[in-house]
């Protein structure tokens, strides 16, 4: 089994997206250490391969979607975030939440663009602070999750209860 060389996350600039990097030093400092980082293959970047590769339970993942609702010609995006063993429920809870009548992913490239992260490591550390960020309550439980840096290359690993404490975040239950 391959083990991750973890440090904290602000020692290592150089594997944190632009905006994943401001958020975490814009965080107290005690939020801000809880964070660690550790380099990855990119090839490993997808949940599915990294739990393989990693020997980690789906649970102790967890993904960032980017969803976009609309209603009466606004659009409301919008960050989710549930563990990887778990399918967040967009076209009801999400879709409630947001006040919005109809609901889709976002298009690969309006995600690049607007998160200013890599497709594939999209992360909630560092989104639009207009964004709402919606964090399943089955993440918060954990006590430690892994999830995107806003690059392919590396991965944060935070206890779930702090992603529910991030600027903007709400709590709900948002997995079917």
């Amino acid at each position: 089994m391959t083990t991750f060389d973890r440090v904290p996350a602000l020692t290592r600039p150089d594997l944190l997206a632009e905006p994943t990097l401001r958020a975490l030093r814009s965080l107290d400092a005690d939020t801000a250490a809880r964070f660690e980082v550790a380099e990855i293959d990119p090839a490993l970047a997808d949940t599915e391969a990294l739990c393989r590769a990693f020997d980690l339970p789906l649970e102790a993942s967890a993904n960032c979607v980017l969803v976009t609702g609309k209603r009466a010609g606004e659009l409301r995006p919008a960050a989710v975030v549930v563990q990887a063993s778990r399918r967040a429920d967009v076209n009801g809870a999400v879709r409630r939440h947001l006040d919005v009548r109809k609901i889709s992913f976002t298009a690969h490239e309006e995600a690049t663009s607007g998160s200013g992260m890599e497709y594939g490591g999209i992360t909630p550390v560092g989104l639009p602070g207009d964004w709402p960020l919606l964090v399943d309550e089955g993440v918060v439980a954990e006590a430690e999750v892994v999830i995107g840096s806003g690059l392919r290359r590396s991965k944060l690993f935070v206890p779930g209860a702090v992603l529910g404490r991030l600027p903007g975040a709400t709590v709900l239950p948002l997995a079917q």
